[in-house]
């Protein structure tokens, strides 16, 4: 695995941490609070309040490409391994629903007018694009590694139909060796 896949991997399990982390801190709290553990009262006090704004939420927002941003333009990190199977495309409505035990469920639920293009697959300093006939789109790491891409392969992307984004999915991928 060369050094440019760990630190992708390490950057994605940062991501996936801090959401994890999010629901342990509220769930402490509130076990804190319960067995009259004595914790920082202010930490505890604010940590209950989240807990509660969060509790059983349904937010709604716009896929940005690696993020859901909803209508306050808070920013929820969206997997990106769910992004890349999901063929999620930056404009996508997304409905985020947070759960009692912390947990974020999205699910699609209104897609943007779409359209295919085809372009090589480069590498960009540490980010994956697809040079089409027209511009590049940054596509995510984790639909690289999905559809199991090199730099150099021919690449069908999924992009809004204007083609004015800067993020794209993978549709397909056509190896080297095939073409």
């Amino acid at each position: 695995m060369s050094e440019q896949e760990i630190i992708n991997k390490i950057h994605e399990a940062i991501v996936s941490t801090r959401s994890s982390l999010a629901a342990a801190e509220k769930w402490l709290a509130v076990l804190a609070e319960d067995k009259n553990v004595e914790l920082d009262k202010v930490k505890v006090r604010a940590k209950k309040k989240v807990l509660n704004e969060t509790s059983e939420r349904i937010v709604e927002g716009i896929f940005d490409g690696q993020n859901m941003v909803d209508k306050n333009n808070e920013v929820y990190p969206v997997p990106a391994n769910y992004a890349s199977k999901s063929k999620l495309v930056e404009g996508d409505r997304l409905k985020l629903m947070i759960q009692e035990n912390g947990a974020f469920i999205y699910k699609q639920i209104e897609l943007i007018p779409r359209k295919l293009l085809v372009g090589r697959l480069i590498l960009d300093g540490n980010q994956y694009q697809v040079l089409t006939e027209n511009r590049s789109y940054n596509v995510l790491y984790a639909s690289v590694t999905f559809f199991h891409c090199k730099v150099g392969d021919n690449i069908t992307i999924i992009v809004p139909e204007d083609g004015l984004s800067t993020w794209a999915a993978i549709e397909n991928v056509i190896h080297e060796k095939e073409v």
